[in-house]
């Protein structure tokens, strides 16, 4: 009996990840933009915009290693309770997956109920940091601990003046994901209200309590996430480029996650590759987009044509080169959703790609 169940459990674990498996996608497909090929180990020249394929063997960074004599920074941790804030109070979140709405497919019903949540931020503070200058930050979203985790890469970049001393600041999402919670609200919806929110929540409290000065200037601002977190990345600079210059995306969900519906932007995320970026003036973003080639396909009941990452991206690259813009796109073999095999070797370049041409104005 217990060798039957067994084989039972093994059967339906095997249905399970064969459902969830992502078909692999060919970097030469139809549709698909040009790509150059690079060698094992190899990131892209730091002058290019264009479109590379990497992996599927990948080669650790260098810049992931400690290093004696490098200066260290350091990282601090607050926590932001909901209630004592004014945007996205109170938050949301949702018993169940919505079902498709009826009378438009683009679309969810979503029950959703409200909640308090208390969202933690960390923030990498490096050693050349000159108490009441103004520095250059990078916002990352899913946080906070990329702060930490992200450290050592900074201060090994910094140190060989690869980048500026720059401040990272890490902040978690509200909780749950996609649509009906909180971390959906804030991530994919196509607005600039969580940008807003950033800049007046959790900025003043990140110079508060970490004794920091941070830069208005917008080109000295990035902002960087993975999944949900890329797509958010970009939607901030994009309706706040007052506010940010630099993007910084890996398997970015420039899909149709938004919710609730806004008829401005029908197509959520996915709008910016069929609308926004080909029919609006070239804006000032500088943007580093990345994919797996096992990336995301429709992972849940819309069936609207407009839930593959690998194609979104694609489609974001050629958009990008088609208006001019300053980007890099990776296409990373051998990589499921997040590629975290492929950042382990790209993601100190990606940084350094992102920040080039930096420099702070006159007097800051």
């Amino acid at each position: 009996m217990f060798k039957l169940r067994m084989a039972v459990l093994i059967t339906v674990l095997a249905c399970a990840n064969a459902a969830t498996a992502q078909p692999v996608r060919k970097h030469d497909d139809k549709g698909a933009p040009p790509f150059k090929m690079l060698k094992e180990g190899e990131n892209p020249p730091l002058d290019a915009y264009d479109n590379f394929v990497i992996g599927p063997k990948y080669v650790p960074a260098q810049e992931r290693k400690k290093i004696d004599g490098v200066p260290e920074g350091k990282v601090e941790q607050f926590e932001i309770d909901s209630k004592d804030t004014k945007l996205f109070n109170p938050g949301i979140a949702r018993k169940v997956f919505g079902k498709v709405d009826p009378k438009n497919p683009k679309t969810l019903i979503v029950e959703t109920h409200t909640i308090d949540y208390k969202r933690k931020v960390g923030v990498y503070i490096p050693a050349q940091y000159k108490e009441g200058t103004e520095a250059p930050f990078m916002v990352v979203h899913d946080g906070p601990g990329q702060a930490g985790g992200y450290k050592t890469i900074l201060d090994n970049l910094i140190h060989q003046k690869r980048i500026p001393p720059l401040i990272l600041i890490s902040i978690s999402n509200g909780g749950g994901d996609a649509q009906g919670h909180e971390r959906g609200k804030e991530y994919d919806n196509m607005n600039g209200d969580f940008a807003t929110y950033i800049e007046d929540e959790v900025l003043p409290r990140v110079e508060k309590n970490c004794k920091v000065k941070l830069t208005k200037d917008p080109d000295g601002r990035a902002a960087m996430g993975n999944s949900s977190g890329g797509s958010a990345a970009l939607i901030m600079a994009w309706f706040r480029t007052d506010l940010y210059h630099r993007v910084l995306t890996t398997s970015g969900t420039f899909v149709n996650q938004a919710w609730p519906f806004d008829p401005k932007f029908p197509d959520g995320a996915w709008g910016f590759h069929e609308t926004l970026i080909p029919k609006s003036p070239k804006k000032p973003i500088r943007l580093f987009i990345s994919v797996g080639d096992k990336d995301l396909l429709n992972p849940n009941v819309m069936r609207d044509d407009m839930h593959d990452w690998v194609e979104a991206n694609n489609r974001m690259a050629k958009v990008l080169k088609d208006k001019g813009y300053e980007y890099q796109y990776l296409f990373c073999l051998g990589a499921g959703h997040s590629i975290g095999n492929a950042q382990s070797q790209f993601l100190p370049h990606a940084i350094e790609w992102v920040w080039k041409g930096y420099s702070p104005k006159k007097g800051k």
